[in-house]
């Protein structure tokens, strides 16, 4: 398979790939308190808690990843904002949304729901700050120099 073109789409599958690992531990962890605090309630509040912590981190990188598919074409900044910033203002609402719907429950345990809540936000920061941090990426990328379509021998 051929690189990709854009130097971010390694950095945000990573993300995506991490966060899955990190979150699904996290999702464990939750349901167990949960279900210690709370019972079955507790732990379906920690397993919610839990999803939506990472589905709206998921749907930045998912966006990037998608935005990207348009690098090359003149429309290219125009589409990746659009898309970027469409994506980011659905995000905003329907967390604004779900979190009223959610907190109205009456099984919903707030204090579980809120701590898996912060929790899977908080590891998906880190885990964003560590592949980052790892990704060995030039100083200078999708960058075309002259000379890099010739024949490295010289003919």
């Amino acid at each position: 398979m051929a690189p990709s073109p854009v130097s971010s789409n390694p950095i945000m599958r990573n993300v995506l790939i991490w966060s899955s690992v990190v979150c699904a531990v996290a999702l464990v962890g939750a349901a167990v308190i949960g279900q210690i605090v709370g019972g079955g309630a507790g732990l379906w509040s920690g397993v919610l808690g839990t999803v939506i912590g990472f589905l709206f981190p998921a749907l930045t990188a998912g966006s990037i990843l998608f935005a990207n598919r348009w690098f090359g074409t003149p429309n290219y900044p125009v589409v990746f904002f659009g898309i970027f910033m469409g994506v980011f203002l659905v995000k905003i609402l329907a967390f604004i949304i779900a979190l009223n719907l959610v907190f109205g429950l009456e099984w919903i345990v707030p204090g579980v729901l809120y701590g898996a809540l912060i929790t899977t936000a908080v590891a998906s920061l880190v885990v964003d700050v560590v592949v980052i941090a790892k990704m060995r990426i030039p100083s200078v990328s999708d960058v075309s120099l002259p000379g890099d379509d010739e024949d490295p021998a010289g003919r």
